[in-house]
């Protein structure tokens, strides 16, 4: 028995139809006309052969999404991997209404299943796929995946290859920037994925993926209770001994250590503020010197314990090479940290600081010569100290000897006063 025509098959063979009749028509008509009026019948021809294609074309990939649509709901697992494929197809390009439309077919929801763990590592990567061009450039296909339970499922896929690990931080990437538009993201379920990715041995480009989502987590500040932990706090500050990761690993700290939370998890890490010290060495690296100067200076701020501990480290000499050789940014925060040592310097040293002997008035010729004595000492001590930290910057920063001595001459005759803070 011969099966009936399809609808599709129908509407294709009335197509090719008009189609010849059209060409038929201008056949007769050519033959009337001579010169540019042949040309110009060519190129209609042309033009409508090329519409007919595309009618053509359209209508192959709409019963194509049919099909797969039908598959992901009602196949086989190899079905569903099969029109995953055709989805990831579709949906690529710059066809944004096309991706809204595949979400209202309901494909979202089949594909999201399919990232569980029932199924194999194959269709589970395809699928993931599939839905990393689903989000791209809409917000909506991307709340419609964390509805389905995207998260939860992304999270229990920890023991995946390399590739699989780099598309997955595509896509948890691509979800994290939903906090932009205020939508709500539970970090804690992807938490656990995003850190082994990031302490595994995986590719820079996978680290940086992760870090693209914790720094997008980190600004907004419901997810600071979850983020502001030692276990991310201490992956974080490993992270900023990378040069390529420094500047991203040191923007979510920045982010975190604002909050409360944030600043004791920091506080009470062992890497802080030796870590952060070092990376302010970095000539090369401005901007990861400003954010690491950022921080310090919340940390020092109402701190005497952490301003103690970055003194004993040696932070002086580093920041005044800041102050000296530093970005303007770099430069404006390395001084008023500078500024806070100065003053709390200059408290320890005050009237009443110390044994004394005896008690003089104010007026007395003692004491204005105590006072004299204590002026002259510390400027001297003042002169001794910049020269020795002077040299030290020069040495560092590998400096020839002519430059090195003009240092030199330019603190003996500087006074303390001289200097911007």
């Amino acid at each position: 028995m011969v099966e009936s025509p399809s609808s599709s098959t129908w509407s294709q063979v009335l197509v090719k139809l008009r189609f010849f009749t059209k060409i038929r028509r201008f056949v007769r008509k050519t033959s009337t006309n001579k010169g540019h009026d042949g040309e110009r019948t060519a190129e209609v021809i042309v033009d409508h052969r090329k519409s007919v294609d595309a009618n053509i074309e359209n209508d192959d990939e709409s019963s194509i999404l049919q099909r797969s649509v039908k598959r992901l709901h009602f196949g086989t697992r190899e079905e569903k991997a099969a029109a995953a494929r055709e989805i990831k197809r579709l949906a690529g390009g710059e066809d944004l209404s096309r991706r809204k439309l595949m979400a209202e077919l309901g494909v979202i929801p089949p594909l999201v299943a399919m990232v569980g763990s029932e199924y194999t590592i194959s269709h589970r990567r395809v699928a993931v796929q599939a839905l990393f061009e689903l989000a791209n450039g809409t917000c909506t296909n991307k709340a419609l995946m964390v509805e389905a339970g995207i998260l939860s499922k992304l999270s229990k896929n920890i023991g995946v290859d390399e590739l699989a690990k780099h598309e997955f931080a595509q896509l948890i990437m691509s979800l994290s920037s939903l906090v932009n538009a205020q939508f709500p993201i539970d970090s804690s379920k992807i938490l656990p994925l995003v850190l082994h990715m990031l302490e595994s041995d995986s590719s820079v480009d996978t680290k940086m993926l992760c870090l693209g989502t914790l720094y997008n987590l980190s600004t907004v500040i419901d997810n600071v209770g979850s983020l502001a932990k030692d276990e991310v706090v201490h992956t974080l500050l490993k992270l900023t001994s990378m040069k390529v990761a420094s500047e991203k690993a040191l923007a979510t700290l920045g982010n975190l250590v604002v909050t409360l939370m944030g600043k004791k998890a920091l506080e009470s890490s062992p890497m802080v503020p030796e870590c952060l010290m070092e990376i302010l060495t970095w000539d090369d690296k401005s901007r990861s010197q400003e954010l690491s100067a950022y921080i310090l200076m919340i940390l020092a701020h109402q701190s005497s314990l952490q301003r103690t501990k970055m003194a004993e480290g040696g932070i002086m000499p580093i920041l005044l090479k800041v102050a000296l050789l530093g970005s303007p940014l770099a430069q404006k925060r390395a001084l008023k940290l500078l500024q806070w040592f100065k003053d709390e310097r200059q408290m320890k040293m005050g009237p009443h600081s110390g044994p004394q002997s005896r008690r003089l008035s104010f007026n007395s010729p003692a004491k204005h010569g105590a006072a004299d004595e204590g002026k002259r000492l510390m400027k001297n001590m003042v002169r001794q100290s910049l020269y020795k930290n002077m040299e030290t910057i020069t040495r560092r920063a590998n400096g020839d000897s002519t430059s090195s001595s003009k240092l030199k001459l330019l603190v003996i005759s500087s006074s303390s006063k001289s200097l911007p803070y």
